[in-house]
């Protein structure tokens, strides 16, 4: 953002991280939020497309469960559009660990990262973090991200969804990331095609 409060545009790529299978194979997963999570991903996605922006998919691979490459579940869930710009694998809670998406974003001239997927407060946030401490002007989508019910470990309180997500809108607003509805997103993006 300039100094005069106008967000700066920059070349942007949509980051659809961990949209796969392994989450609905855990124990805490909930569809509770899935009919609104996958509306608000999928209306970005497409805007994102028809803009010329760049979709890239992220997955997580773990050594066991779920998450393990030969469990057959890390794939992306089956409403998610196929057809990436490019797809990285991530070991790790942030996707530029290890993965080439820096360099991938960095020859692809990107400068400003559009942050979306399952679970906010994860992987979704660590990249932000991330993405923000090495250069990256980051809009994170939180209606576009996924979350489920937490309960503190010495407490015992639960945390919804939402907490969790106001929470993470909380800490990174301002610090790591400019926070954004689909619809804000896409404006700043301009009409593409259409």
């Amino acid at each position: 953002m300039s100094a005069n409060g106008v967000v700066q545009v920059c070349p942007a790529a949509l980051l659809v991280i961990d949209v796969q299978e392994s989450f609905r194979h855990m124990p805490f997963w909930s569809e509770a939020d899935l009919p609104a999570f996958r509306e608000a991903l999928l209306r970005l996605d497409a805007g994102c497309r028809q803009r010329g922006v760049p979709v890239v998919q992220v997955f997580h691979v773990g050594q066991a469960g779920p998450f393990a490459e030969t469990s057959g579940h890390v794939r992306a869930l089956d409403w998610l559009p196929g057809g990436p710009a490019a797809t990285f694998i991530k070991h790790t809670h942030n996707a530029f660990s290890d993965t080439g998406l820096d360099l991938w974003l960095r020859r692809s001239g990107i400068g400003r990262l559009i942050i979306t997927g399952i679970r906010t407060e994860q992987c979704c946030e660590t990249t932000a973090r991330v993405g923000s401490d090495i250069g990256y002007q980051v809009d994170f989508v939180s209606e576009a991200t996924l979350t489920f019910a937490m309960t503190h470990p010495v407490s015992g309180r639960s945390y919804s969804p939402a907490e969790i997500k106001e929470y993470t809108e909380l800490v990174l607003a301002g610090r790591f990331a400019r926070i954004v509805g689909v619809d804000d997103c896409l404006a700043v993006l301009g009409e593409g095609d259409a």
